[in-house]
Protein backbone atom coordinates (compact mmCIF):
# COMPACT_ATOMS: atom_id res chain seq x y z
CA UNK A 1 0.00 0.00 0.00
CA UNK A 2 1.59 2.97 -1.11
CA UNK A 3 0.58 6.75 0.55
CA UNK A 4 2.14 8.88 -2.19
CA UNK A 5 0.07 11.03 -4.51
CA UNK A 6 -0.47 10.06 -7.83
CA UNK A 7 0.43 12.39 -10.91
CA UNK A 8 -0.20 10.95 -14.13
CA UNK A 9 -0.27 7.31 -12.99
CA UNK A 10 3.00 7.94 -11.44
CA UNK A 11 3.41 8.05 -7.38
CA UNK A 12 5.28 12.09 -6.72
CA UNK A 13 7.88 12.10 -3.91
CA UNK A 14 5.88 14.82 -2.42
CA UNK A 15 5.76 14.72 1.56
CA UNK A 16 4.50 18.16 2.83
CA UNK A 17 2.90 16.76 6.15
CA UNK A 18 2.59 13.49 6.99
CA UNK A 19 -1.32 11.84 7.42
CA UNK A 20 -2.67 8.76 8.92
CA UNK A 21 -5.99 6.96 8.79
CA UNK A 22 -8.22 6.14 11.94
CA UNK A 23 -10.46 3.35 13.03
CA UNK A 24 -13.62 4.67 14.33
CA UNK A 25 -14.84 2.32 15.80
CA UNK A 26 -11.82 1.99 18.70
CA UNK A 27 -10.35 5.73 17.49
CA UNK A 28 -7.07 3.97 16.76
CA UNK A 29 -4.25 4.96 14.28
CA UNK A 30 -4.20 2.26 11.36
CA UNK A 31 -0.88 1.43 9.49
CA UNK A 32 0.33 3.28 6.63
CA UNK A 33 1.53 6.76 5.76
CA UNK A 34 0.34 8.99 4.03
CA UNK A 35 0.85 12.10 1.92
CA UNK A 36 -0.84 15.48 1.71
CA UNK A 37 -0.96 16.90 -1.75
CA UNK A 38 -0.24 20.51 -2.73
CA UNK A 39 -0.96 23.25 -5.04
CA UNK A 40 1.74 22.37 -7.38
CA UNK A 41 0.85 18.94 -7.61
CA UNK A 42 -2.77 20.12 -8.51
CA UNK A 43 -1.44 21.93 -11.41
CA UNK A 44 0.84 18.95 -12.34
CA UNK A 45 -2.28 16.29 -12.33
CA UNK A 46 -4.35 19.06 -14.56
CA UNK A 47 -1.50 19.82 -16.75
CA UNK A 48 -0.95 16.30 -17.24
CA UNK A 49 -4.71 15.57 -17.66
CA UNK A 50 -5.34 18.03 -20.32
CA UNK A 51 -2.22 16.85 -22.29
CA UNK A 52 -3.83 12.82 -22.47
CA UNK A 53 -6.99 14.17 -22.39
CA UNK A 54 -6.23 15.01 -26.67
CA UNK A 55 -5.31 11.07 -26.96
CA UNK A 56 -7.66 9.49 -24.64
CA UNK A 57 -10.55 10.99 -26.24
CA UNK A 58 -9.65 9.15 -29.55
CA UNK A 59 -8.73 6.18 -28.36
CA UNK A 60 -10.55 3.06 -30.14
CA UNK A 61 -14.01 2.17 -28.18
CA UNK A 62 -12.32 -1.33 -27.61
CA UNK A 63 -9.11 0.16 -25.86
CA UNK A 64 -11.30 1.93 -23.78
CA UNK A 65 -13.36 -1.08 -22.62
CA UNK A 66 -10.14 -3.03 -21.81
CA UNK A 67 -8.87 -0.30 -19.19
CA UNK A 68 -11.87 -0.12 -17.64
CA UNK A 69 -12.26 -3.95 -17.26
CA UNK A 70 -8.93 -4.27 -16.22
CA UNK A 71 -9.56 -1.75 -13.48
CA UNK A 72 -12.34 -3.99 -12.31
CA UNK A 73 -10.15 -6.86 -12.58
CA UNK A 74 -7.26 -5.77 -10.52
CA UNK A 75 -9.85 -4.51 -7.93
CA UNK A 76 -11.45 -8.17 -7.66
CA UNK A 77 -8.06 -8.91 -7.34
CA UNK A 78 -7.39 -7.13 -4.18
CA UNK A 79 -10.44 -8.84 -2.41
CA UNK A 80 -10.07 -9.20 1.21
CA UNK A 81 -7.35 -7.27 2.08
CA UNK A 82 -9.49 -4.16 0.36
CA UNK A 83 -12.57 -4.88 2.09
CA UNK A 84 -10.84 -5.52 5.25
CA UNK A 85 -8.60 -2.26 5.03
CA UNK A 86 -12.64 -0.32 3.85
CA UNK A 87 -14.34 -1.54 6.82
CA UNK A 88 -11.06 -0.92 9.16
CA UNK A 89 -11.58 3.16 8.20
CA UNK A 90 -15.53 3.09 7.81
CA UNK A 91 -16.40 1.15 10.26
CA UNK A 92 -18.74 -0.32 8.03
CA UNK A 93 -19.21 -4.78 8.32
CA UNK A 94 -17.42 -6.85 6.07
CA UNK A 95 -20.34 -8.18 4.05
CA UNK A 96 -21.53 -4.69 3.38
CA UNK A 97 -18.34 -3.97 2.04
CA UNK A 98 -18.50 -6.97 0.00
CA UNK A 99 -21.19 -6.42 -1.56
CA UNK A 100 -19.66 -3.06 -2.31
CA UNK A 101 -16.72 -4.66 -3.76
CA UNK A 102 -19.35 -6.21 -6.33
CA UNK A 103 -21.37 -3.31 -7.13
CA UNK A 104 -18.02 -1.52 -7.64
CA UNK A 105 -16.22 -3.79 -10.19
CA UNK A 106 -20.05 -4.04 -12.06
CA UNK A 107 -20.27 -0.50 -12.39
CA UNK A 108 -17.13 -0.60 -14.28
CA UNK A 109 -17.93 -3.58 -16.69
CA UNK A 110 -20.96 -1.79 -17.12
CA UNK A 111 -19.20 1.19 -18.51
CA UNK A 112 -17.12 -1.18 -20.58
CA UNK A 113 -20.12 -2.81 -22.40
CA UNK A 114 -21.32 0.96 -22.65
CA UNK A 115 -18.14 1.88 -24.19
CA UNK A 116 -17.52 -1.28 -26.20
CA UNK A 117 -21.15 -1.03 -27.97
CA UNK A 118 -21.14 2.52 -28.30
CA UNK A 119 -24.56 3.43 -29.33
CA UNK A 120 -24.50 5.53 -26.31
CA UNK A 121 -23.14 8.65 -28.58
CA UNK A 122 -26.55 9.45 -30.14
CA UNK A 123 -25.27 9.72 -32.99
CA UNK A 124 -27.83 11.62 -35.37
CA UNK A 125 -27.62 12.29 -39.33
CA UNK A 126 -29.45 14.55 -41.30
CA UNK A 127 -28.06 13.91 -44.77
CA UNK A 128 -27.99 16.63 -47.44
CA UNK A 129 -30.95 17.50 -49.65
CA UNK A 130 -29.64 19.61 -52.60
CA UNK A 131 -32.77 19.67 -54.04
CA UNK A 132 -34.59 21.42 -50.99
CA UNK A 133 -36.39 24.67 -52.38
CA UNK A 134 -35.91 27.28 -51.88
CA UNK A 135 -32.59 26.71 -50.19
CA UNK A 136 -30.98 23.10 -50.43
CA UNK A 137 -30.10 21.45 -46.50
CA UNK A 138 -26.06 20.65 -45.90
CA UNK A 139 -25.30 17.28 -44.69
CA UNK A 140 -24.91 17.83 -40.38
CA UNK A 141 -24.28 14.74 -38.91
CA UNK A 142 -24.36 14.98 -34.58
CA UNK A 143 -22.86 12.97 -31.30
CA UNK A 144 -22.14 13.45 -28.43
CA UNK A 145 -18.11 14.20 -27.02
CA UNK A 146 -16.49 14.57 -23.92
CA UNK A 147 -15.73 17.29 -22.47
CA UNK A 148 -11.97 17.33 -20.79
CA UNK A 149 -10.19 16.23 -17.01
CA UNK A 150 -13.11 15.76 -14.42
CA UNK A 151 -12.54 16.51 -11.16
CA UNK A 152 -13.87 13.49 -8.77
CA UNK A 153 -14.35 14.06 -4.65
CA UNK A 154 -14.66 10.55 -2.70
CA UNK A 155 -17.90 10.38 -0.37
CA UNK A 156 -17.82 9.00 2.61
CA UNK A 157 -20.23 6.82 3.02
CA UNK A 158 -19.60 4.28 0.33
CA UNK A 159 -15.53 4.20 0.22
CA UNK A 160 -15.56 2.11 -2.86
CA UNK A 161 -18.45 2.57 -4.87
CA UNK A 162 -18.53 6.14 -4.60
CA UNK A 163 -14.77 6.76 -4.21
CA UNK A 164 -11.67 6.34 -6.16
CA UNK A 165 -13.04 3.69 -9.02
CA UNK A 166 -16.58 4.32 -8.02
CA UNK A 167 -19.43 5.28 -10.82
CA UNK A 168 -18.12 8.88 -10.88
CA UNK A 169 -14.59 8.01 -12.26
CA UNK A 170 -16.00 4.47 -14.35
CA UNK A 171 -18.31 6.64 -15.77
CA UNK A 172 -16.19 9.84 -16.46
CA UNK A 173 -13.73 7.20 -17.86
CA UNK A 174 -16.23 5.72 -20.47
CA UNK A 175 -17.02 9.33 -21.97
CA UNK A 176 -13.37 9.83 -22.63
CA UNK A 177 -12.76 11.75 -19.56
CA UNK A 178 -9.57 11.96 -17.82
CA UNK A 179 -10.01 11.26 -14.00
CA UNK A 180 -8.39 13.75 -10.85
CA UNK A 181 -9.58 11.78 -7.83
CA UNK A 182 -9.44 13.55 -4.56
CA UNK A 183 -9.52 11.74 -1.54
CA UNK A 184 -12.20 12.16 0.91
CA UNK A 185 -9.76 11.81 4.14
CA UNK A 186 -11.63 8.80 6.19
CA UNK A 187 -10.49 6.34 3.49
CA UNK A 188 -6.76 6.73 2.97
CA UNK A 189 -5.41 3.59 2.56
CA UNK A 190 -8.70 1.94 0.80
CA UNK A 191 -8.42 4.67 -1.71
CA UNK A 192 -4.27 4.10 -1.86
CA UNK A 193 -5.18 0.41 -2.54
CA UNK A 194 -7.08 1.14 -5.35
CA UNK A 195 -4.94 3.76 -6.58
CA UNK A 196 -2.64 1.41 -6.89
CA UNK A 197 -5.10 -1.25 -8.74
CA UNK A 198 -5.98 2.09 -11.23
CA UNK A 199 -2.43 2.56 -12.38
CA UNK A 200 -1.66 -1.33 -12.96
CA UNK A 201 -4.78 -1.17 -15.00
CA UNK A 202 -3.53 1.74 -17.05
CA UNK A 203 -0.24 0.45 -17.73
CA UNK A 204 -1.30 -3.20 -19.26
CA UNK A 205 -3.78 -1.43 -21.36
CA UNK A 206 -1.12 1.12 -22.47
CA UNK A 207 -3.27 4.43 -21.19
CA UNK A 208 -1.66 7.97 -21.54
CA UNK A 209 0.07 8.85 -18.24
CA UNK A 210 -2.35 11.52 -17.60
CA UNK A 211 -5.16 10.05 -17.63
CA UNK A 212 -5.16 9.44 -13.77
CA UNK A 213 -4.52 11.07 -10.66
CA UNK A 214 -5.18 10.87 -6.92
CA UNK A 215 -4.43 13.68 -4.51
CA UNK A 216 -4.96 13.44 -0.54
CA UNK A 217 -5.74 16.31 1.69
CA UNK A 218 -7.05 16.41 5.51
CA UNK A 219 -9.18 19.65 4.92
CA UNK A 220 -9.95 21.86 2.00
CA UNK A 221 -7.60 23.44 0.64
CA UNK A 222 -6.40 20.34 -2.21
CA UNK A 223 -9.93 20.29 -3.02
CA UNK A 224 -10.71 24.26 -3.60
CA UNK A 225 -7.72 24.22 -5.61
CA UNK A 226 -9.00 21.80 -8.20
CA UNK A 227 -11.92 22.75 -8.33
CA UNK A 228 -10.72 26.23 -9.63
CA UNK A 229 -8.27 25.30 -11.59
CA UNK A 230 -8.73 26.67 -14.82
CA UNK A 231 -7.75 23.50 -16.63
CA UNK A 232 -10.69 21.40 -14.89
CA UNK A 233 -13.41 20.96 -16.99
CA UNK A 234 -16.75 18.95 -14.76
CA UNK A 235 -16.90 18.26 -10.74
CA UNK A 236 -18.57 15.39 -9.14
CA UNK A 237 -19.63 15.29 -5.20
CA UNK A 238 -21.59 13.09 -3.34
CA UNK A 239 -22.05 14.34 0.65
CA UNK A 240 -23.26 17.63 2.63
CA UNK A 241 -25.68 20.19 1.38
CA UNK A 242 -23.21 22.77 2.92
CA UNK A 243 -19.99 20.84 1.25
CA UNK A 244 -21.75 20.55 -2.29
CA UNK A 245 -23.13 24.35 -2.13
CA UNK A 246 -19.44 25.58 -1.37
CA UNK A 247 -17.86 23.57 -4.29
CA UNK A 248 -20.81 25.00 -6.73
CA UNK A 249 -20.15 28.54 -5.26
CA UNK A 250 -15.86 28.17 -5.85
CA UNK A 251 -17.24 26.53 -9.61
CA UNK A 252 -19.39 29.54 -10.52
CA UNK A 253 -16.53 32.40 -9.15
CA UNK A 254 -14.31 30.80 -11.92
CA UNK A 255 -13.62 33.02 -14.96
CA UNK A 256 -15.29 30.43 -16.99
CA UNK A 257 -17.90 28.37 -15.20
CA UNK A 258 -17.97 24.89 -15.25
CA UNK A 259 -20.38 22.20 -14.43
CA UNK A 260 -20.32 20.64 -10.56
CA UNK A 261 -22.32 17.43 -10.20
CA UNK A 262 -23.36 17.62 -6.39
CA UNK A 263 -25.70 14.85 -4.63
CA UNK A 264 -26.27 16.58 -1.45
CA UNK A 265 -28.62 15.30 0.30
CA UNK A 266 -32.47 14.11 0.80
CA UNK A 267 -35.00 12.59 3.41
CA UNK A 268 -36.83 10.71 1.02
CA UNK A 269 -40.54 10.83 2.22
CA UNK A 270 -42.31 7.73 2.77
CA UNK A 271 -46.23 8.10 2.54
CA UNK A 272 -48.13 5.48 4.29
CA UNK A 273 -51.73 5.16 3.07
CA UNK A 274 -54.45 4.15 5.18
CA UNK A 275 -55.57 0.77 3.58
CA UNK A 276 -51.84 -0.11 3.73
CA UNK A 277 -50.96 0.81 7.20
CA UNK A 278 -54.86 -0.94 7.76
CA UNK A 279 -53.44 -4.84 6.03
CA UNK A 280 -49.71 -4.25 6.84
CA UNK A 281 -48.88 -2.25 9.68
CA UNK A 282 -46.77 -4.90 11.53
CA UNK A 283 -45.27 -5.82 8.41
CA UNK A 284 -44.40 -1.98 7.72
CA UNK A 285 -42.99 -1.60 10.58
CA UNK A 286 -40.44 -3.89 10.79
CA UNK A 287 -39.32 -2.86 7.06
CA UNK A 288 -38.94 0.39 7.82
CA UNK A 289 -37.16 -0.14 11.44
CA UNK A 290 -34.31 -2.09 9.34
CA UNK A 291 -34.80 0.35 6.39
CA UNK A 292 -33.89 3.55 8.39
CA UNK A 293 -31.40 1.49 10.87
CA UNK A 294 -29.22 0.17 7.36
CA UNK A 295 -25.50 1.06 7.77
CA UNK A 296 -26.03 2.92 10.44
CA UNK A 297 -28.48 5.19 8.65
CA UNK A 298 -25.88 6.44 6.50
CA UNK A 299 -27.58 6.42 2.90
CA UNK A 300 -28.22 9.08 0.84
CA UNK A 301 -31.63 7.32 0.61
CA UNK A 302 -32.66 6.63 3.88
CA UNK A 303 -35.95 6.97 4.74
CA UNK A 304 -35.89 10.14 6.94
CA UNK A 305 -39.50 10.92 7.05
CA UNK A 306 -42.90 8.94 7.59
CA UNK A 307 -45.76 10.88 6.48
CA UNK A 308 -49.50 8.95 7.62
CA UNK A 309 -52.85 9.79 8.57
CA UNK A 310 -53.86 9.32 11.77
CA UNK A 311 -55.39 6.05 12.45
CA UNK A 312 -55.88 2.92 14.18
CA UNK A 313 -53.56 1.21 11.59
CA UNK A 314 -51.11 4.21 12.11
CA UNK A 315 -51.10 2.90 15.99
CA UNK A 316 -50.32 0.09 15.71
CA UNK A 317 -47.86 0.93 13.34
CA UNK A 318 -45.49 2.67 15.58
CA UNK A 319 -46.36 0.47 18.82
CA UNK A 320 -44.57 -2.40 15.90
CA UNK A 321 -41.80 0.48 15.30
CA UNK A 322 -40.62 1.29 18.93
CA UNK A 323 -40.30 -2.44 19.69
CA UNK A 324 -38.37 -2.47 16.56
CA UNK A 325 -35.99 -0.04 17.08
CA UNK A 326 -35.67 -0.78 20.27
CA UNK A 327 -34.08 -4.08 19.53
CA UNK A 328 -31.95 -2.19 17.03
CA UNK A 329 -28.21 -2.40 18.27
CA UNK A 330 -26.07 0.44 17.98
CA UNK A 331 -23.72 0.71 15.20
CA UNK A 332 -20.54 2.74 13.84
CA UNK A 333 -20.49 5.93 12.25
CA UNK A 334 -18.20 6.76 9.54
CA UNK A 335 -16.25 9.53 11.43
CA UNK A 336 -16.35 11.47 14.28
CA UNK A 337 -17.46 14.40 12.94
CA UNK A 338 -20.35 12.57 11.58
CA UNK A 339 -20.98 10.56 14.54
CA UNK A 340 -20.74 14.09 16.69
CA UNK A 341 -22.98 15.70 13.83
CA UNK A 342 -25.69 12.85 14.52
CA UNK A 343 -26.00 13.34 18.12
CA UNK A 344 -25.93 16.96 18.40
CA UNK A 345 -28.68 17.28 15.34
CA UNK A 346 -31.05 14.18 16.33
CA UNK A 347 -31.01 15.79 20.59
CA UNK A 348 -31.81 19.44 18.92
CA UNK A 349 -34.41 18.43 16.83
CA UNK A 350 -36.31 17.08 20.07
CA UNK A 351 -36.64 20.77 21.13
CA UNK A 352 -38.57 22.37 18.44
CA UNK A 353 -42.11 22.66 18.80
CA UNK A 354 -44.33 19.91 18.78
CA UNK A 355 -41.62 17.10 18.10
CA UNK A 356 -41.76 13.83 20.26
CA UNK A 357 -39.67 10.95 20.58
CA UNK A 358 -41.66 7.62 20.01
CA UNK A 359 -38.70 5.33 19.65
CA UNK A 360 -35.25 4.60 20.28
CA UNK A 361 -32.88 2.10 20.46
CA UNK A 362 -31.75 0.21 24.11
CA UNK A 363 -28.64 -1.11 22.93
CA UNK A 364 -25.69 0.93 22.98
CA UNK A 365 -22.38 -0.95 22.14
CA UNK A 366 -20.69 1.37 25.22
CA UNK A 367 -17.08 -0.31 24.26
CA UNK A 368 -17.14 1.22 21.30
CA UNK A 369 -16.70 4.56 19.41
CA UNK A 370 -18.73 7.12 17.34
CA UNK A 371 -21.72 4.73 18.34
CA UNK A 372 -25.22 5.79 16.76
CA UNK A 373 -28.74 5.25 18.45
CA UNK A 374 -31.59 4.73 15.97
CA UNK A 375 -34.25 7.24 17.09
CA UNK A 376 -37.81 7.82 15.34
CA UNK A 377 -39.83 11.54 16.07
CA UNK A 378 -42.68 12.32 15.69
CA UNK A 379 -44.81 15.95 14.44
CA UNK A 380 -48.32 16.86 13.66
CA UNK A 381 -48.41 17.95 10.23
CA UNK A 382 -49.35 21.08 11.27
CA UNK A 383 -46.15 21.56 13.02
CA UNK A 384 -44.23 20.21 10.45
CA UNK A 385 -45.73 22.69 7.53
CA UNK A 386 -44.73 25.50 9.59
CA UNK A 387 -41.25 24.94 10.68
CA UNK A 388 -38.56 24.40 8.15
CA UNK A 389 -36.44 23.28 10.34
CA UNK A 390 -38.03 19.59 10.24
CA UNK A 391 -37.32 18.81 6.92
CA UNK A 392 -33.25 19.03 6.83
CA UNK A 393 -31.78 15.83 6.30
CA UNK A 394 -30.42 14.20 9.62
CA UNK A 395 -27.25 11.69 8.29
CA UNK A 396 -27.99 8.75 10.93
CA UNK A 397 -30.63 6.13 11.81
CA UNK A 398 -33.43 9.17 12.25
CA UNK A 399 -36.60 9.56 10.81
CA UNK A 400 -39.34 11.52 12.02
CA UNK A 401 -42.89 10.56 11.26
CA UNK A 402 -45.25 13.46 10.50
CA UNK A 403 -49.08 12.69 11.43
CA UNK A 404 -51.67 14.28 9.26
CA UNK A 405 -55.73 14.60 10.39
CA UNK A 406 -56.66 14.08 6.94
CA UNK A 407 -55.55 13.35 3.54
CA UNK A 408 -56.23 17.35 2.25
CA UNK A 409 -53.63 17.68 5.02
CA UNK A 410 -51.23 15.39 4.05
CA UNK A 411 -51.09 16.52 0.69
CA UNK A 412 -50.50 19.99 2.12
CA UNK A 413 -47.48 18.46 3.72
CA UNK A 414 -46.18 16.96 0.59
CA UNK A 415 -46.93 20.45 -0.85
CA UNK A 416 -43.62 21.99 1.50
CA UNK A 417 -40.91 19.48 0.47
CA UNK A 418 -37.93 20.14 -1.40
CA UNK A 419 -36.32 18.24 -3.96
CA UNK A 420 -35.87 14.45 -2.93
CA UNK A 421 -33.47 11.80 -4.28
CA UNK A 422 -36.55 9.32 -3.97
CA UNK A 423 -40.08 9.48 -2.57
CA UNK A 424 -42.06 6.18 -1.80
CA UNK A 425 -46.14 5.02 -2.06
CA UNK A 426 -47.01 2.20 0.87
CA UNK A 427 -50.09 1.38 -1.13
CA UNK A 428 -52.56 -1.06 -1.77
CA UNK A 429 -53.50 -1.15 -5.22
CA UNK A 430 -57.04 -0.40 -5.18
CA UNK A 431 -56.30 2.75 -3.24
CA UNK A 432 -54.14 4.38 -5.38
CA UNK A 433 -56.93 5.41 -7.88
CA UNK A 434 -58.37 7.59 -5.05
CA UNK A 435 -55.06 9.51 -5.02
CA UNK A 436 -53.89 11.16 -8.36
CA UNK A 437 -53.24 14.04 -6.87
CA UNK A 438 -51.11 13.27 -4.42
CA UNK A 439 -48.99 11.09 -6.65
CA UNK A 440 -48.90 13.98 -9.23
CA UNK A 441 -47.06 15.93 -6.44
CA UNK A 442 -44.87 13.19 -5.71
CA UNK A 443 -43.69 13.05 -8.97
CA UNK A 444 -42.37 17.29 -9.31
CA UNK A 445 -40.62 16.21 -5.85
CA UNK A 446 -38.58 13.70 -6.64
CA UNK A 447 -35.67 11.86 -9.29
CA UNK A 448 -37.53 8.32 -8.46
CA UNK A 449 -40.40 7.35 -7.25
CA UNK A 450 -40.79 3.74 -5.63
CA UNK A 451 -44.06 1.94 -4.76
CA UNK A 452 -44.65 -0.57 -1.78
CA UNK A 453 -40.35 -0.65 -1.38
CA UNK A 454 -38.05 0.61 0.55
CA UNK A 455 -35.55 3.45 -0.46
CA UNK A 456 -32.22 2.58 0.67
CA UNK A 457 -30.57 -0.23 -2.18
CA UNK A 458 -29.98 1.93 -5.93
CA UNK A 459 -29.71 -0.36 -8.82
CA UNK A 460 -26.77 -0.09 -10.98
CA UNK A 461 -28.58 -0.09 -14.33
CA UNK A 462 -29.53 1.78 -17.54
CA UNK A 463 -33.38 2.95 -16.10
CA UNK A 464 -31.73 4.33 -12.79
CA UNK A 465 -32.13 7.89 -11.71
CA UNK A 466 -30.04 8.58 -9.09
CA UNK A 467 -30.95 12.59 -8.53
CA UNK A 468 -33.78 14.56 -8.41
CA UNK A 469 -34.67 18.27 -7.70
CA UNK A 470 -32.70 20.96 -5.46
CA UNK A 471 -31.75 20.51 -3.17
CA UNK A 472 -30.90 16.44 -3.59
CA UNK A 473 -28.86 17.37 -6.42
CA UNK A 474 -28.14 20.91 -8.52
CA UNK A 475 -28.96 19.52 -11.48
CA UNK A 476 -31.90 17.42 -12.18
CA UNK A 477 -31.78 16.32 -15.56
CA UNK A 478 -28.66 13.76 -14.69
CA UNK A 479 -28.16 10.57 -12.65
CA UNK A 480 -24.82 9.61 -10.48
CA UNK A 481 -25.81 5.91 -11.00
CA UNK A 482 -26.58 4.02 -13.79
CA UNK A 483 -25.04 3.77 -17.61
CA UNK A 484 -26.69 7.27 -18.17
CA UNK A 485 -24.03 8.95 -15.71
CA UNK A 486 -21.73 9.19 -18.48
CA UNK A 487 -24.04 12.07 -20.08
CA UNK A 488 -22.91 14.53 -17.52
CA UNK A 489 -18.86 14.44 -19.02
CA UNK A 490 -19.96 15.00 -22.52
CA UNK A 491 -21.39 17.86 -24.80
CA UNK A 492 -22.60 17.59 -28.69
CA UNK A 493 -20.49 18.56 -31.50
CA UNK A 494 -22.52 18.53 -34.83
CA UNK A 495 -19.99 17.93 -37.83
CA UNK A 496 -21.50 20.07 -41.58
CA UNK A 497 -20.53 19.10 -44.93
CA UNK A 498 -17.36 17.05 -44.28
CA UNK A 499 -15.80 14.52 -46.14
CA UNK A 500 -16.67 10.93 -45.15
CA UNK A 501 -13.26 9.80 -44.45
CA UNK A 502 -12.28 12.51 -42.15
CA UNK A 503 -15.84 12.39 -40.08
CA UNK A 504 -15.33 9.71 -36.72
CA UNK A 505 -16.25 6.24 -37.33
CA UNK A 506 -19.46 6.92 -35.72
CA UNK A 507 -21.06 9.29 -38.27
CA UNK A 508 -19.86 7.56 -41.53
CA UNK A 509 -21.71 6.03 -44.16
CA UNK A 510 -22.09 2.72 -43.82
CA UNK A 511 -22.44 2.68 -40.16
CA UNK A 512 -18.91 1.18 -39.48
CA UNK A 513 -19.26 0.71 -36.33
CA UNK A 514 -22.86 -1.05 -36.03
CA UNK A 515 -24.25 1.04 -33.61
CA UNK A 516 -27.65 2.56 -33.07
CA UNK A 517 -28.27 5.49 -35.11
CA UNK A 518 -31.00 8.63 -36.04
CA UNK A 519 -30.50 8.98 -39.56
CA UNK A 520 -33.51 11.26 -41.27
CA UNK A 521 -35.51 11.08 -38.23
CA UNK A 522 -35.49 7.25 -37.92
CA UNK A 523 -33.62 4.89 -35.37
CA UNK A 524 -31.54 2.50 -37.28
CA UNK A 525 -28.68 -0.15 -37.58
CA UNK A 526 -28.71 0.11 -41.78
CA UNK A 527 -25.42 0.16 -43.17
CA UNK A 528 -26.88 1.69 -46.36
Amino acid sequence: MNGKNIVANTYTEINEKSLKAVNPSTGLTLDGEFFKGNESLVDEALIAATKAFYSYKNLNKDLKAAFLNAIADEIANLGEELVNRASAESGLPLARLQGELGRTTGQLRLFANLVAESSWVDAIIDTALPERQPLPRPDIRRMLVPIGPVVVFGASNFPLAFSVAGGDTASALAAGCPVVVKVHPAHYGTSALVGGAIIKAAEKTGMPKGVFSMLYDDGYDIGANLVQHPLTKAVTFTGSYKGGMALINLAQQREQPIPVFAEMGSINPVILLPQALEKQAEELAKRYAASITLGAGQFCTNPGLLLAVQSPGLDKFKTVLKEAIAAIPSATMLTDAIAGNYRKLSTEIINEGGVEVVAVSDLNNSELKNQSQAKIAQVSAADFIKNPKLREEIFGPYSLLVVADDIDELEKAIDVLEGQLTATLMAEKQELQHYEALVSKLTDKTGRIILNGVPTGVEVCAAMQHGGPFPATNDSRFTSVGSTAINRFVRPLAYQDWEQELLPDELKDGNPLNIFRTVNQKLTKSHE
